[in-house]
This record gives C-alpha cells, sequence and structure tokens, in this order.
C-alpha cells in the first residue's frame, strides 16, 4: 500500500476552501494510502507568538480533523513538536541545501516583497523543515494547494542533495493536487482565505455561520429578472453541496426570474448545515472529551517514532554519527 502523508498548520477556524482544497481529501485517502497527517505546530511559530494561542489552535486543528473524519485506526495522527527527528534531520537537510534555493522560495520572496520588517530564518529555512517532515517518513505522495507545489519540489532537490553526498537514502515523493478543487472561491469571488476576509466557516455557529453565507456578494439584478448562474458565486458554491439534479433544479430557477439571491442563499445555508451536520455535532462532544484527544495524540506521536527513529537510524550511518566506536 502507498503512502500518503500532509502537514496542516494551525491556523484558526477551518473554512471551505480549507475543507474542499484539503481536508476533504486527507478524510478521503485514509481509505486508501496508509495514512500520516500531523499539526504543523513548528511551522506555526513562524507567525504565533502567544502560547495560549498555540494551544487553543492545536487544539482546534485537532478537533476539527477528527470532527471530518480522520480516523486515529487508519491514520498516524500526531503533533509535529512531539517527534524530535523533525528538528534533527531539519539540521541535517540544512548542511547539503544551498542558500540559493531557499532564496528562490515564493514565501520567502512574498515577504520580501511586501517589505516584512525582519523576516526570521524559520520563514527562510520553512522549505528544509518541510522536507525533514515529509522525507522522515518515507511517503509516496504528498497532497498539497497548487501554492505549496514548489516546496515539495524542493524537498525533491533536497532529498537529491542528500543521496548524492551520502548515497541512495531518500525517496523522491510526488506532489497530490486534484484539480477540480485547487482552488475556492470566497464570498467576494476571491480565492478563499482568512487574510481576505472572505471565508464560510463550517464549524461556526448558526448565526456567525450564516451572516457569512447571507454575506456573499452578488449583482443588482431585480429578484424578477432572468440570472447568469454562471457569473453567481452563491450558485458556484451551491455546486459543492448539491447533487446533480438540484444543480439543475436551482439553474431552473435562475433563468426563469422570480427568484432573488437572498432565495439561493438560503439553499446554500440549508446544505452546509445538512452536509456538516454530523461533523457539526461531533466536534461539541469531542470537545468535551479531552482525554480522549490526549490518547489520539499519545498514540500518534509513538507511531510516528516509530517511523521516524527507523529513517534517522539509516540517515545518522550515512553522515557517520555513531553511538559508540568499536
Amino acid at each position: 500500500m502507498k503512502r500518503v502523508l500532509s502537514g496542516v498548520q494551525p491556523s484558526g477556524n477551518p473554512h471551505l476552501g480549507n475543507y474542499f482544497g484539503a481536508m476533504k481529501n486527507h478524510v478521503e485517502m485514509q481509505k486508501e494510502y496508509e495514512s500520516f497527517i500531523f499539526i504543523a505546530d513548528y511551522h506555526a511559530l513562524t507567525t504565533v507568538r502567544d502560547p495560549e494561542t498555540m494551544k487553543q489552535l492545536t487544539l482546534d486543528l485537532v478537533l476539527d480533523y477528527l470532527a471530518l473524519g480522520i480516523d486515529p485506526d487508519k491514520t498516524v495522527f500526531f503533533k509535529q513538536s512531539d517527534v524530535f527527528e523533525h528538528t534533527q534531520l531539519n539540521w541535517i537537510l540544512s548542511c547539503v541545501t544551498p542558500h540559493g534555493l531557499l532564496e528562490r522560495a515564493h514565501a520567502w520572496k512574498d515577504q520580501l516583497a511586501k517589505g516584512k520588517k525582519e523576516p526570521t530564518m524559520g520563514l527562510f529555512n520553512y522549505p528544509v523543515l518541510m522536507a525533514a517532515d515529509i522525507l522522515l517518513y518515507d511517503p509516496d505522495v504528498v497532497p498539497v494547494g497548487k501554492d505549496q507545489k514548489q516546496h515539495v519540489e524542493m524537498t525533491r532537490d533536497i532529498a537529491t542533495k542528500f543521496n548524492l553526498a551520502f548515497g541512495e537514502t531518500f525517496k523522491l515523493p510526488d506532489p497530490y493536487i486534484p484539480e477540480e478543487v485547487a482552488v475556492i472561491k470566497g464570498t467576494d469571488g476571491q480565492k478563499m482565505s482568512k487574510s481576505y476576509g472572505n471565508v464560510i466557516e463550517m464549524f461556526a455557529d448558526d448565526k456567525v455561520l450564516k451572516k457569512q453565507v447571507m454575506g456573499i456578494q452578488t449583482d443588482s439584478t431585480p429578484v424578477e429578472d432572468p440570472k447568469d448562474p454562471e457569473k453567481c458565486n452563491v450558485f458556484y458554491l451551491y455546486t459543492l453541496f448539491a447533487s446533480d439534479d438540484e444543480k439543475a433544479d436551482l439553474e431552473a430557477k435562475y433563468k426563469a426570474g422570480g427568484f432573488g439571491y437572498g432565495d439561493a442563499k438560503k439553499l446554500l445555508l440549508e446544505k452546509i448545515l445538512i452536509y456538516f451536520a454530523d461533523a457539526r455535532k461531533k466536534r461539541i462532544e469531542l470537545a468535551g472529551n479531552l482525554d480522549y484527544i490526549n490518547k489520539v495524540l499519545e498514540d500518534g506521536k509513538k507511531k510516528a517514532r516509530a517511523e521516524s527513529e527507523k529513517m534517522m537510524a539509516k540517515v545518522t550511518e550515512k553522515v557517520g554519527f555513531v553511538k559508540k566506536f568499536i
């Protein structure tokens, strides 16, 4: 069975872009792959500076994934910071990674272009830590969004550098990007993103969720006039949840006229609440059972450490580190 690995930064309430762009895929792939999913809390340190915020964001993401269907019996689910080999391999890989390769990273160049004050070495070294995250577990494929494809390519470059220097050690993983859900539009028609403030959060309370859905931008076509579903973001978001018959029915209502955008938004809200009903209920239950959450993460740590220790034994032998001389 092929192995899949992905890491997710704890960065606040998940939205439909996160779900359809990555989280749904992570849940589905555990049925066909040997799956490793980790909470990338080391990476989160590039932006999070408050310990209580870090704790809450991490817990929230664990709850989100378990509620959406990550099965700890099928997926090795763990926190990055629980496996010290991530940072150990990060340093070793840093010693074979060309400085120029990291300077070409999109995330680094974007921060410099934005005039970010004192960009940190953590941000600069981000691709090397990501390479360590991946290579530790010898995966065949790494699901990523289009904006992360370069990091997988850099991981392959770094692995090749190490293999050339010390002998064949690391497998070169392939990125996996499902084109049909690579980018999800937000309430303003742009890519859904917290930084744009255009998100729809599936675990928000009913009032917040309703406000987000009813706030989707539309044109000024009167209720009585026909409307073009292809140009309507409400219709687009509805298609993410609806059956073919439901899509056809809503399309007919748009084109016939006498059907307002407000009516379409109510249909969308109903669809979202139905689609995520079980997950929303399960998340509330999980939040009240932290003993179970801790057990899941402890079990995941043990499984992840078993794999990372095997890889690091190979790596340290290759580079000449020894426990004792004989």
